[in-house]
């Protein structure tokens, strides 16, 4: 049987979020051999996770739970009296409910663009950001937080500073995140 495909998750069989490992899905209750490990919000925790029941939604809708934290999507806002998202409610919901978590240090951020979710693309290091330097400059500078010279020498795939890749897919600009221990 071939694997659900994520449309903002592209990557996500090569993110250290799914591992081989034969069990029973707790949501659909079939033998499988892929098994989620990621970051999975809800009062109850299933014990095995399908990559099918993450992509039709019924493990959020389950067990009430969310894969990405709907206040952690760039342009959500918890205060009412902030303007509301302008991303349609059912991009947002792909994300918490649809779409496979990353590993990350903190609190994940889904980052946003063209009044869309990006996909996320990949752990990044500095080398890999170097031919995108331009296209990342706006994050880098302002939107991260950081210190822009530090991060683009210190930043790794796996270490104590971790970039994260996004995609728009609606006009291909890159976007990066990153967060540290």
């Amino acid at each position: 049987m071939e694997k659900p495909q994520f449309k903002y998750s592209p990557n996500a069989y090569s993110i250290n979020v799914f591992k081989e490992e034969k069990g029973v899905c707790s949501v659909c209750n079939k033998g499988r051999e892929i098994k989620y490990t990621g970051s999975f919000y809800s009062v109850e925790s299933p014990s095995y996770i399908c990559p099918w029941c993450i992509a039709d939604g019924s493990t959020a809708e389950k067990y009430k739970g969310d894969f990405n934290d709907y206040l952690g999507i760039e342009g959500v806002s918890p205060d009412p009296a902030d303007p509301p998202p302008e991303i349609e409610m059912n991009l947002l919901l792909e994300i918490t409910d649809k779409t496979p978590s990353y590993v990350s240090w903190q609190q994940e951020v889904w980052l946003t663009h063209c009044k869309e979710p990006c996909a996320f693309i990949g752990y990044v290091d500095a080398e890999t950001i170097k031919p995108l330097l331009e296209e990342l400059k706006d994050d880098i500078e302002g939107g991260i937080g950081m210190n822009a010279e530090y991060l683009k020498e210190n930043l790794t795939q796996d270490g104590h500073l971790v970039g994260y890749l996004f995609q728009c897919l609606k006009c291909g600009q890159h976007r990066l995140h990153a967060d540290c221990d």
